[in-house]
């Protein structure tokens, strides 16, 4: 193995070490020392690649982001439907959310606003489903006295509250969980011909193509509840 390649594997192993952390004691009782500890390296090392706890914590952010990007674009490609698309990106990001620590640590640490390096992830996923909802409509997809406006908070506040609740208990950011949603959603914004053409379960090639990409961090360990409630609270 290569100087460059342990350097590379040393880092990764910091920030599944910080985000395995950051969940399970909060980003105010992580400590730098408990870090390294649990990536196996010197507290030496984890200087080397992150000066900081709120550099790791970027970084934890940043692998978020990145995989988020990654899941709402491969969805949005294998997609003309709209509808299905923004069903999609939604199925993709509860998958990420629930599989991989590194995800769910950073997108926790967007959402709050004081740990927040500049994009704000809520905001972008909105103005994702304005696009589509958009989308929809010129197509067809949505029933005359369906508003446009009701359907964008509708998915929004109904995600995002999904993705609250899952903290304790991961079932409510499942695949059911979404596509019973889903489900109901359609049958009232939706065309007929919509309704037909739309899996609320999501787009079993889409979610297959996410599972078998190569995690780079290892296997997410199990969910265990926050040390302190209200420093988990969103």
């Amino acid at each position: 193995m290569t100087k460059q390649e342990r350097a590379t594997r040393t880092r990764a192993a910091l920030i599944h070490s910080a985000a395995r952390l950051f969940e399970e004691r909060g980003y105010l009782k992580a400590g730098l020392t408990e870090i390294s500890a649990g990536a196996g390296v010197s507290r030496g090392a984890l200087t080397f690649h992150f000066e900081t706890k709120a550099a790791v914590s970027g970084a934890v952010e940043d692998v978020a982001i990145r995989a988020l990007r990654r899941a709402a674009r491969q969805a949005s490609q294998s997609q003309d439907n709209s509808l299905q698309a923004m069903i999609d990106m939604s199925h993709s990001f509860a998958y990420l959310l629930n599989d991989d620590v590194v995800v769910r640590a950073g997108y926790r640490l967007n959402c709050n606003a004081d740990l927040r390096s500049g994009l704000n992830l809520r905001q972008q996923w909105q103005s994702c489903v304005q696009q589509l909802a958009g989308l929809a409509a010129d197509e067809g997809s949505l029933r005359p006295e369906a508003s446009q406006e009701a359907l964008v908070t509708t998915v929004v506040a109904t995600t995002t509250g999904l993705e609250v609740l899952s903290w304790r208990n991961s079932a409510w950011l499942s695949r059911s969980s979404l596509a019973g949603f889903w489900r109901q959603l359609l049958s009232a914004v939706a065309t007929p011909g919509a309704q037909a053409s739309t899996d609320p379960n999501g787009t079993d090639a889409v979610l297959d193509q996410l599972a078998s990409v190569p995690r780079q961090f290892g296997p997410a360990p199990a969910r265990s509840a926050p040390a302190d409630p209200h420093e988990a609270t969103l």
